[in-house]
């Protein structure tokens, strides 16, 4: 066993490669606040343009890109829908009412496709006495409550018509697209078609795309200022950034298209654990980078997997009180694979 681990606990815990190690070195830099960081200048129009939209902001998290479109779309009192286990509902802290007064109506749809009649009937009346239903949160990919195969790419047709509804009542659409890349690649669509369905769009580079850190969030002029003022009162702008977006911008240019390695390597590793017995996974469905695995061996839970795994030398997180979750990732590759599979012979028989 070699002295690096296996660690397929999420996608965020790659190393920035030589090349994008050399791009941040490298990066012109300013002082964002004050005159413009060059590089996040760069960064942020070439966000804009992957994803059609009028133009983007750099942050360090996701979850803080998602509090500013929803700050950015609602005002207190307000509600959002959003699927019961979406990432701004379920992995935010209670971030969208603590920050914003704002709550979160939940819709169940276990594939991340919220069913046109459901979303219908979950928007208020007009009434003094109701919440005003002003923003819809769509979630591409989708990875659910840890119950299904993986991480789902979401049909663009069906994104179509969830805004088209949504548009037609007068709600705003964000789309958490922490793994949009992952969805564009697996889809073999441009991100700007499934981007149109948003009015704001954010996506992370700390993921598939291999940076240590940062989101973007983009959208519309209107929107950016309003979002702008909020980043200033979460404390996410940045002076010399660009040391960190040049990693980002490197990414975007550059590891896009070997996303397709990590979703073929997924399936290996739903393979892989298939072949055990009292291990669910789902081969056939696995669309992206992210493998969910139900334990329904005798004498076996999630942590108990987690732990005899992690002994062998692989990493992996418990998701649920039933399933572990693999995530694969630039930092990953067949030798990984086959490592896990020694391990779960190891511990499995």
């Amino acid at each position: 066993m070699s002295a690096r681990a296996s660690d397929f606990r999420s996608d965020t815990v790659t190393r920035p490669s030589p090349a994008m190690l050399q791009a941040m070195t490298r990066a012109e830099l300013g002082d964002d606040v004050l005159d413009g960081d060059p590089t996040v200048g760069a960064l942020e129009r070439a966000a804009a343009e992957w994803l059609g939209k009028e133009g983007a902001l750099y942050v360090p998290s996701g979850t803080m890109a998602n509090q500013l479109a929803i700050g950015a779309w609602t005002r207190p009192g307000d509600e959002f829908v959003a699927e019961r286990s979406a990432h701004v509902v379920q992995w935010e802290a209670g971030a969208a009412a603590a920050l914003h007064g704002v709550q979160a109506q939940t819709l169940v749809a276990p594939d991340g496709r919220l069913a046109l009649a459901d979303l219908a009937r979950a928007l208020r009346m007009d009434s003094i006495h109701c919440p005003r239903t002003k923003l819809l949160c769509v979630e591409q990919t989708f990875m659910g409550d840890g119950d299904g195969p993986g991480g789902r790419v979401v049909p663009l047709a069906h994104l179509e018509g969830l805004t088209a509804l949504a548009r037609a009542h007068g709600l705003s659409v964000h789309m958490d697209g922490a793994r949009l890349p992952n969805a564009a690649v697996a889809a073999g669509l441009p991100a700007a078609r499934f981007a149109a369905c948003a009015d704001s769009v954010m996506f992370s580079l700390s993921k598939g795309l291999g940076a240590p850190v940062g989101a973007l969030v983009a959208g519309p002029a209107d929107f950016l200022a309003r979002a702008r003022v909020l980043r200033k009162r979460f404390g996410g702008w940045m002076r010399q950034a660009g040391v960190i977006a040049g990693a980002g911008l490197y990414g975007l240019r550059h590891n896009l298209a070997r996303l397709a390695e990590d979703h073929a390597l997924a399936r290996a590793v739903a393979e892989t654990c298939a072949r055990h017995e009292g291990l669910v996974a789902w081969p056939g469905e696995i669309e992206s980078n992210i493998v969910m695995v139900r334990v329904e061996r005798p004498g076996w839970t999630p942590e108990r997997l987690t732990e005899a795994l992690g002994a062998h030398g692989v990493l992996t997180m418990p998701m649920s009180a039933a399933s572990v979750r693999f995530v694969t990732h630039l930092d990953l590759g067949p030798p990984d694979v086959e490592r896990l599979a020694k391990a779960l012979a190891a511990v499995l028989g």
